[in-house]
């Protein structure tokens, strides 16, 4: 892949945590550091009340970080209008790109299953108001993921399937509803077969890439706090599967994203 060189950034991160606690002692200069380093732009995805502050204040301080805003399902018990109203009011900041990260999660079950599934629904209508595309969390929550996508006629605003663990087959019906995939670390882990498929079979324009960082970080980093930087295995990766260069899935990816959160 293209070193950077004077600013020539390549990697844009369209799933990252940075207001995690787990950054507060070098925050500041690690993220100058991967922007020097080649990492374009990075989307920092809300997922808690309290991180949609957090989450602005990282959008507003740097230039090059954009937000999306929505709550977690794992967090879906404190939901209220009033949050409603604050994602609503946030995102009238251009650096707002995007509501999530929003979905299901029952391998944990943090919340009951109605309140998530009312909640993620109420936040794609928020989104479907705002003309903002949806960034989507689903673990072990396909079928109702799916179905209530459908139901709110998603296609409309269109967005991210973050961390994408379903089969080949579901990923191509997503592309049906002006989805994009998202592929993070575990497309480097031995037990990757399933990913493999999806990224064989989606074409590279439908792909983005992210690190879901502290979380999920790649071999060989795997166990370990994750960063923006680590994209370059991400990306190494794919390149390997698809038989084509490096620079070719940075670029595109880096497009892909900027054409979902509609910068220029």
């Amino acid at each position: 892949m293209n070193k950077n060189k004077k600013g020539d950034n390549l990697i844009f991160d369209t799933h990252a945590h940075y207001d995690d606690e787990r950054f507060d002692e070098d925050r500041d200069a690690l993220l100058k550091q991967l922007h020097q380093d080649g990492i374009s732009y990075i989307l920092n995805a809300g997922a808690s009340p309290e991180s949609l502050d957090k989450t602005m204040e990282l959008a507003e301080k740097y230039p090059f970080v954009y937000a999306a805003l929505g709550i977690h399902p794992h967090e879906a018990e404190k939901m209220n209008e009033d949050i409603i109203n604050k994602i609503r009011l946030l995102s009238q900041n251009h650096k707002v790109v995007a509501i999530g990260e929003i979905g299901l999660d029952y391998y944990y079950d943090n919340s009951p299953r109605d309140i998530q599934r009312y909640w993620f629904q109420r936040q794609i209508e928020l989104a479907r108001e705002l003309k903002l595309p949806i960034i989507i969390h689903d673990r072990d929550a396909h079928e109702d993921t799916v179905n209530i996508l459908k139901k709110t006629d998603v296609k409309q605003v269109g967005g991210i399937f973050h961390c994408f663990t379903g089969s080949a087959q579901m990923a191509m019906d997503m592309l049906k509803l002006n989805l994009y995939i998202a592929v993070g670390g575990p497309v480097t882990f031995k037990n990757a077969r399933k990913t493999i498929e999806v990224v064989e079979a989606v074409p590279l324009e439908k792909l983005l890439v992210e690190t879901d960082c502290p979380y999920l970080s790649p071999e060989p980093y795997r166990g370990k706090r994750n960063n923006s930087g680590y994209l370059v295995h991400v990306i190494r990766k794919i390149a390997e599967i698809k038989g084509i260069s490096e620079s070719e899935v940075a670029e595109t990816t880096l497009k892909n994203a900027k054409t979902v959160f509609g910068l220029r």
